[in-house]
């Protein structure tokens, strides 16, 4: 697979976790709070991600899944910091400082989402996938 073929289904599955991140926060917001939620979403998600990457972008059947889990969940817990400081700055400082209101949560936490998504790609091709024939 070309590097841009790559790229571009890491980014479309990318997408889907990030659904199922999303929509794994609404619900989870029913029983706990938005800081919490978050965390809890996106450990919901990676899993997601890791099992589609794995199948379909890095090929990676020549290398032991639980090896490459591990070093999905560091590389994901560095993003997960990254998810949680720009949702929740956005959240509970940016947006109030200049009183925005409408879907605050939802707009804060999709932002988030989105802005690892570089340092993840490079970080998971050269380190989670490492050795992967891809």
């Amino acid at each position: 697979m070309s590097n841009r073929r790559e790229f571009i289904t890491f980014v479309v599955i990318g997408g889907f976790a990030a659904g199922v991140n999303f929509v794994s926060r609404l619900v989870i917001d029913y029983w706990t709070s938005f800081k919490v939620a978050v965390v809890l979403a996106y450990l919901v998600a990676m899993t997601t991600a890791f099992l589609l990457n794995r199948a379909y972008v890095f090929k990676a059947s020549d290398g032991p899944w639980k090896r490459q889990y591990s070093r999905f969940v560091i590389v994901n817990l560095l993003s997960l910091a990254q998810v949680f400081l720009v949702s929740v700055g956005l959240e509970s400082y940016l947006f109030p400082a200049i009183g925005f209101t409408w879907h605050a949560d939802e707009i804060a936490h999709a932002i988030g989402l989105a802005s690892p998504i570089l340092t993840a790609y490079w970080g998971h091709k050269k380190f989670s996938f490492a050795g992967a024939a891809s």
